[in-house]
């Protein structure tokens, strides 16, 4: 125990904040390689333990829009470190849910595309998880765990070990869980939209999509969480944030040539 509260101290020290590619100050202190590493690992074995999708329209359909997307990174986002190459793989899930992982990965369940009816749907969702990937989201996820685990131990270490001791260390974990955390995950999550709804933009999807998305995953989801306790915002905060940053991706969409991925 006393080797990881140097080890995560010592990273405090020697690393300082940066900013994410919107401008928000961040601090991941994971270096990129290992968490690339993380996200290999991580998809080799959902692909060992999940189906890969063998729908060719699915497949098809994917591949066309992500790739549209990941082309225009490096013009959206210029200066932000991104994947050199990645790989996009369908799963035959019945879950409408899709993620990209550090080291250029992306996964979409077939289900999905239940719910994303348009393209400019499905280009809504990916971007905004390439957005998580190049914000650096997990990175800072993890740092944000390392330095809630270091304070916690520190707390133990110069308490009595009593009973009032530990329920002090039980209040100080959940006070971080939802006082640091949880805002930091919506944080990202709003993050990611934002960064998701200009990416699409620019490569030529309809960024009212991403509202009718959002629209159609209310309908599919039912009863929400409270949103204090969630880590996502609902879908109606999302829907608001959204319409309010039209007047940034309309003129990115007027530039671009309109793409068409979904077979006739």
């Amino acid at each position: 125990m006393s080797r990881f509260l140097v080890f995560s101290l010592s990273l405090m020290l020697l690393v300082g904040c940066d900013q994410t590619p919107t401008g928000r100050d961040q601090l991941a202190l994971m270096p990129d390689t290992m968490m690339a590493n993380f996200g290999r690992q991580t998809f080799l074995q959902m692909q060992q333990h999940i189906p890969v999708s063998d729908d060719e329209a699915a497949n098809q359909e994917v591949q066309c829009v992500a790739r549209q997307l990941l082309t225009h990174v490096g013009n959206r986002f210029p200066g932000d470190p991104i994947p050199q190459s990645w790989e996009i793989v369908v799963f035959a899930d019945p879950s409408p849910n899709a993620f990209a992982l550090p080291g250029g990965k992306i996964g979409v369940n077939e289900g999905l595309l239940a719910v994303a009816t348009s393209d400019g749907q499905l280009a809504a969702v990916i971007g905004h998880e390439v957005g998580h990937v190049l914000a650096r989201h997990g990175n800072e996820r993890l740092t944000q765990q390392l330095g809630i685990r270091t304070v916690l131990f520190l707390v133990g270490l110069f308490s009595e070990g009593d009973a009032d001791s530990e329920r002090i260390i039980q209040a100080l974990g959940m006070g971080a869980h939802l006082g640091i955390a949880l805002p930091f995950s919506r944080a990202h999550e709003e993050e990611a939209d934002l960064m998701g709804l200009e990416l699409m933009a620019s490569a030529g999807f309809d960024p009212h999509e991403s509202v009718q998305l959002w629209r159609n995953m209310a309908a599919a989801g039912g009863e929400q969480p409270l949103e204090f306790l969630s880590t996502h915002p609902n879908p109606g905060s999302r829907i608001g944030a959204l319409e309010e940053k039209m007047q940034v991706a309309l003129p990115l969409y007027q530039k671009a040539t309109p793409t068409n991925c979904r077979p006739q």
